[in-house]
């Protein structure tokens, strides 16, 4: 049996990934901002005041990653690292004036690239193609015992 990266869903996934993410450079990138931060960006908008592990969980990366990524964002103005108040152990990120500034205009252009990169899909195949990730991410997050068991089955036998 020979490899056929055109039927290859990790293949296909990460091809489809550095599209997505040329595109968004192109469109961030005069903002001051890069892909490797916006990641990072999407959860503090949603609340920040998170410690570093809290980012590395919500985003799946790697600790050493996201170290340099928080270095680079403090470097930018985008971040300030405080020590939590009631642990002197513990750093907290918070967002800088000037990343909050920030969120409307690079999440539009997030949403420009997804409105682009979605524009040949009917509404209801939108749908189905975003549910199908989001199901693969939970596959791929899972403990590999349970890859396989549908996520309600999952929850029944719990």
């Amino acid at each position: 049996m020979t490899f056929n990266k055109d039927e290859s869903a990790g293949y296909l996934a990460n091809h489809l990934a550095r599209l997505f993410a040329r595109e968004l450079q192109a469109r961030i990138k005069p903002l001051g901002l890069s892909t490797g931060t916006f990641p990072a960006l999407l959860v503090l908008w949603e609340g920040d005041g998170l410690t570093q592990r809290e980012l590395i969980e919500h985003l799946d990366i790697e600790q050493p990653t996201m170290a340099n990524t928080l270095t680079r964002m403090e470097r930018d103005g985008l971040i300030q690292r405080r020590k939590d108040p009631a642990d002197g152990r513990v750093q907290r990120i918070w967002l800088t004036d000037q990343a909050r500034a920030l969120e409307g205009p690079a999440t539009a252009a997030a949403e420009a690239v997804n409105a682009d990169a979605l524009a040949g899909l009917e509404y209801e195949e939108r749908v189905a193609f975003q549910a199908t990730m989001r199901r693969i991410i939970a596959t791929l997050q899972a403990p590999v015992g349970d890859r396989g068991i549908p996520a309600r089955r999952r929850a029944e036998s719990a």
